[in-house]
């Protein structure tokens, strides 16, 4: 049987969104769409199974299992709780309280951890009681925590970002420094929401300086994962991958021998629990990786980018605010990682035709999909805090309604300003956003 190209395309997405609705895991939804299109092409099932390995049979994906075993080290081992009295002593004085905490330990552990859902199980672990104890509503503080978990996906060493510069050919390096950026916007907006519109919470005397330099001393250790992580990638000492290796064997035999010497007897477990939670991604990045093929086979990204051409023409903001808009709607009912495997030929063909940056590119969608963490029907991170929370997702969802206005501006922010996002990458690591030696031998030519 002969099916048109429009119509097997909108058979596989409509099975898959429905799939999704009725409760299938993402990648086996994923899965079934490739298959359905499998049978109505000349393509063979052994070469869709080849995709499905080749999507996950890549050298710069082997950084995230070495992130998510820093996080799961760190947080088991329970020494995150001396970065959470540091930020108390910075900012506990503060109207909005632990509140304030809260978003300046998430600033804090997202560069370790590089994974929002680390995030919101930390900051649920450690924050949520105190927060209920000085009378929070617990559905402010489940808003607050998938929010301010957000930035872990855009922060060096961000998962996010390694997905998509690995898929899209983007310099990894580039995207962690250029999501440095609305990482701090969406942190600093997220304190100045809670000073002017959280809850007041107990007002604490401010830290004397013994006291700030007691709680440093003791956080000093684990404070210099983010230095060596990002210090290295910048440097050039080692890749993502090997800076993740590194971070590990520096927790290994610094951190937690110094900190908490009893917790390594636990560490075989902490090595199987970050090998379990990363077969969870790696599943769907392969059955995306293969849907987006199929995608591509049948000619979906060229239409779906002329469509976006005709609209925005050339002008490289227009072309972004379309893609926005796209990402914000997909972002709703399909987690990041298979989002952006799924859609990188569409961004990749719009990326060149308005002549956009691709680390400017990649950061502005890096930031749309984390709002997508904490909007309905889906909100990974909404969902899971009011889960660790016991709130209803509607009642947390209500509470976070306001907080959207911080990410709509950390998006324009991203789009209009690229020169604030790009100087760290140009400053820093300038190879990574296009820029050249200059033939003269001194400094770098920038396009």
């Amino acid at each position: 049987m002969i099916m048109s190209n429009a119509v097997l395309l909108a058979f596989m997405c409509t099975l898959f969104l429905s799939l999704g609705y009725l409760g299938v895991p993402v990648a086996f939804a994923l899965i079934a769409g490739v298959l359905v299109g499998t049978a109505f092409t000349p393509i063979s099932l052994q070469s869709m199974v080849a995709q499905l390995f080749n999507g996950i049979d890549s050298e710069a994906l082997m950084a995230i299992p070495f992130f998510l075993l820093v996080g799961e080290l760190m947080t088991s081992a329970n020494v995150v709780i001396r970065i959470a009295e540091l930020s108390q002593a910075l900012v506990g004085h503060v109207r909005g309280g632990l509140a304030q905490v809260t978003t300046v330990f998430s600033m804090f552990f997202s560069g370790m951890s590089g994974s929002s859902s680390a995030d919101v199980a930390v900051l649920s672990r450690t924050m949520a009681k105190p927060m209920a104890a000085e009378g929070y509503r617990p559905e402010f503080t489940a808003a607050l925590i998938a929010a301010a978990s957000t930035i872990a996906a855009l922060v060096p060493p961000s998962i996010m970002a390694v997905v998509y510069g690995a898929i899209g050919n983007v310099s990894i390096a580039g995207l962690f420094l250029g999501g440095i950026a609305p990482g701090l916007f969406i942190g600093f907006g997220l304190m100045i929401y809670c000073y002017f519109f959280g809850p007041r919470g107990f007002q604490r005397p401010r830290a004397t300086f013994r006291e700030l330099a007691v709680a440093g001393r003791a956080a000093s250790l684990p404070m210099m994962i983010p230095v060596i992580l990002l210090g290295g990638i910048l440097t050039g000492w080692f890749t993502p991958t090997e800076a993740g290796v590194i971070a590990i064997a520096y927790i290994l035999t610094i951190v937690i021998p110094c900190l908490n010497p009893r917790h390594l007897k636990d560490v075989p477990r902490d090595f199987m629990m970050a090998g379990l939670v990363y077969s969870l991604p790696l599943i769907t990045i392969a059955a995306a990786t293969a849907f987006g093929w199929m995608l591509a086979y049948l000619r979906g990204p060229i239409v779906v980018a002329g469509w976006i051409g005709s609209i925005a023409g050339d002008s490289a903001q227009l072309t972004m605010f379309c893609l926005v808009a796209v990402f914000v709607i997909v972002g709703d009912f399909i987690e990041p990682v298979p989002a952006i495997i799924i859609f990188m030929p569409v961004v990749n063909a719009l990326t060149e035709q308005a002549s956009i940056n691709a680390v400017h590119m990649g950061v502005v969608l890096i930031v749309t999909l984390a709002f997508g963490l904490i909007t309905p029907p889906y909100g990974l991170a909404l969902l899971m805090a009011s889960k660790f929370l016991n709130v209803k997702f509607s009642t947390a969802l209500k509470a976070s309604l306001p907080i959207y206005i911080i990410f709509f501006a950390a998006i324009a922010f991203t789009i209009f300003l690229p020169e604030i996002v790009l100087w760290l990458p140009k400053h820093a690591f300038p190879e990574s956003v296009g820029c050249f030696k200059s033939p003269s031998g001194t400094g770098y030519i920038c396009p």
